[in-house]
């Protein structure tokens, strides 16, 4: 990859990076699907729990388990693709996130990128923190939804359905969890200050209620604010830590450019 001294490179370079990057995430993605295609029936069985114990379902030889039906000729083979393919995207999701923050950085200077090793390294937990806290509200989220359903009419839902919504609420608070990353490796490349962050506080809270309710599969209160606590409180947590790296490279600016930590009080001149 060629680029010049102060870190430039030309648009076609950057379109190869770019092919590189979408390229090897495309090959994780294909890698990942082919671990979801093998485990198939187990991933099925965790993701079905809050609706039906399927596994028992499947030892006593039933014909139905709870709501869950499946229809179509193609049905089965559709729903197997389906969970391969959003569980490889889920599971790979830390490569993938990685990949686009290295095609960021190639722009960064050195120790600008020493420091976006924080992102790379806790990028990884806090996805998994929040596919997992996903994961833990399903049950929630469904019997409230459910709990919508009339009186003496039942209510079957398709299997695919169902599993787009779990999986969507499990990358959705997952990739939601990386907020505080971005955040937080930004202000240390110097992009972001601590006070650009938390100047708008309200704007923010107010975004990440508005971004949970309406890219949520979900809307009943509860769920809602189950996800968007941790989020606003990472987000607080993320300004505060900002604002305490805004102070030590400000310090060491000013001693820089000094020469002393203080400026000393003027002396009388002696001849």
């Amino acid at each position: 990859m060629a680029s010049t001294p102060q870190g430039q490179m030309p648009l076609i370079d950057h379109l190869r990076e770019l092919r590189k990057r979408v390229l090897s995430s495309a090959i994780a993605i294909v890698v990942a699907g082919c671990g979801g295609w093998f485990f198939y029936n187990s991933i099925l069985v965790t993701l079905a729990k809050p609706v039906c114990d399927l596994r028992a379902a499947q030892a006593s030889g039933a014909a139905s388990c709870g709501a869950l039906y499946i229809s179509g000729v193609l049905g089965p083979l559709d729903l197997q693709i389906k969970v391969a393919l959003m569980t490889a995207v889920i599971v790979s999701a830390p490569f993938w996130l990685y990949q686009l923050w290295a095609f960021i950085a190639p722009a960064l200077h050195r120790k600008e990128k020493r420091n976006s090793i924080l992102f790379v390294a806790a990028a990884t937990p806090f996805f998994v923190m929040g596919a997992t806290l996903g994961y833990l509200i399903l049950p929630i989220a469904i019997d409230a939804l459910f709990g919508f359903t009339p009186n003496a009419v039942s209510n079957l839902v398709r299997i695919d359905d169902y599993l787009d919504f779990v999986l969507r609420i499990i990358l959705f608070v997952g990739l939601a969890f990386e907020l505080p990353i971005f955040l937080l490796t930004f202000n240390l490349i110097g992009f972001l200050r601590g006070r650009t962050i938390l100047k708008p506080w309200r704007a923010w809270v107010f975004s990440i209620f508005f971004a949970v309710a309406a890219l949520s599969p979900t809307g009943d209160p509860l769920s809602m604010a189950l996800l968007s606590a941790p989020l606003i409180l990472f987000y607080f947590m993320a300004g505060g830590i900002a604002l305490l790296v805004d102070r030590k490279r400000d310090k060491k600016i000013e001693s820089i450019e000094t020469g002393v930590t203080k400026i000393a009080a003027p002396g009388p001149i002696t001849e």
